[in-house]
């Protein structure tokens, strides 16, 4: 052979070997045996022997070999030479200790901003008046919105006793030998069906409709209960009362309203009953558990409560009267000096608003 058919032997022979060697040993980091890929706190992909593997090389490698800024393996690696390690270091990327450092309290975490111990605290950057580019740290709020105020909560109806027009059922007879005195005994009151035609039967025909209140959409207004009120002698008892016009069903089929029971020298503890237009009741809410809101600079204390109205089933008064039972009761309340009895009384100022959407 001549000398140049030699030289260019040798070139095919060296570009075939170096051609092997690149197909050998360039293959993807995270395709090896022995090792694991993670993400650490600044977003870069790593890949750290296992120790214990089978792969080869596992218990004798001791590099950690970190993705370039292209987050690509074969991007571009670094390869951090370090001591050889042991199990714990290894499961770093794991957490499999559970502790209060790897797993802190989720609540405490929250009041935190879900900043860990140890994390750095987020900030932002801003120009003071002079051009200065300054840094602030802060902490995140992680209240939501009706927590800060910004969401108005949910409206909750009071709990009461609701009797309703036809829904009474038939009473099954009583057993053999039963005792007529033992519901008075127990305590126990008769069905809601028969209360409200026993009501029913004392009122509310005769009731004086040229002093009513008008309903006044969008805003609280305000109603005296007072010794010149109307009274009427209703099944609670005899009681001054107020008649109020709710508005038309074509325009608020139903609604919720905030009813305010203002206290001064005692409190009025009201009770209602929903009238149909022939002035006949369909509808009793008594026995409010409302709650009281002491006095402050600014205001009186009140029992509030929330109670629905549907004019689209047919009602269209509101009365607004007390008990005997009611009267013979007190509210009391808890003050620096100590337990306050408020009595219940007959007059009082009641501010009613209907709760917008």
């Amino acid at each position: 052979m001549t000398d140049g058919a030699y030289l260019k032997f040798a070139l095919y022979l060296l570009f075939a070997t170096a051609l092997t060697g690149c197909q050998v040993g360039g293959s993807v980091v995270s395709e090896r045996e022995g090792y694991f890929t993670w993400v650490d706190e600044q977003g870069r992909v790593r890949y750290s022997p296992i120790v214990g593997a089978a792969g080869p090389g596992a218990g004798e490698s001791s590099e950690e070999v970190v993705a370039g800024e292209s987050g690509e393996p074969g991007g571009g690696f670094a390869f951090n030479s370090q001591q050889p390690r042991t199990g714990e270091q290894a499961a770093r990327g794991e957490e499999t200790e559970y502790t209060l450092e790897n797993y802190p309290d989720a609540e405490q975490l929250e009041k935190d901003g879900y900043i860990r111990p140890g994390q750095p605290q987020p900030y932002f950057t801003w120009r003071d008046a002079e051009g200065n580019v300054r840094v602030s740290y802060y902490r995140p709020d992680t209240r939501t919105d009706r927590q800060k105020g910004l969401v108005e909560p949910p409206v909750r109806i009071t709990e009461a006793s609701v009797y309703l027009a036809g829904n009474g059922q038939a009473a099954s007879g009583p057993a053999p030998g039963y005792d007529p005195d033992a519901f008075a005994i127990l305590g126990i009151e008769p069905a809601a069906g028969d209360f409200l035609a026993r009501f029913s039967a004392t009122c509310c025909e005769s009731l004086d409709i040229r002093n009513r209140e008008s309903w006044q959409s969008g805003r609280e207004f305000g109603v005296t209960i007072s010794e010149s009120s109307n009274v009427h002698s209703f099944l609670t008892g005899t009681s001054p009362y107020l008649l109020v016009a709710l508005p038309e069903a074509d325009k608020v089929g139903s609604l919720v309203m905030r009813l305010r029971s203002y206290a001064r020298n005692g409190v009025f503890v009201p009770s209602l009953v929903f009238l149909d237009q022939q002035m006949a009741p369909i509808r009793i809410v008594t026995d409010l558990v409302m709650d009281f809101q002491p006095e402050n600079w600014r205001r009186r204390g009140y029992l509030e409560a929330w109670i629905p109205a549907f004019p689209v089933r047919g009602e269209r008064w509101m009365v607004v009267f007390t008990r005997d039972e009611d009267l013979r009761g007190q509210t009391v309340i808890e003050t620096r000096a100590g337990p306050k009895k408020i009595p219940h009384v007959r007059q009082g100022e009641i501010a009613v608003m209907q709760v917008e959407d």
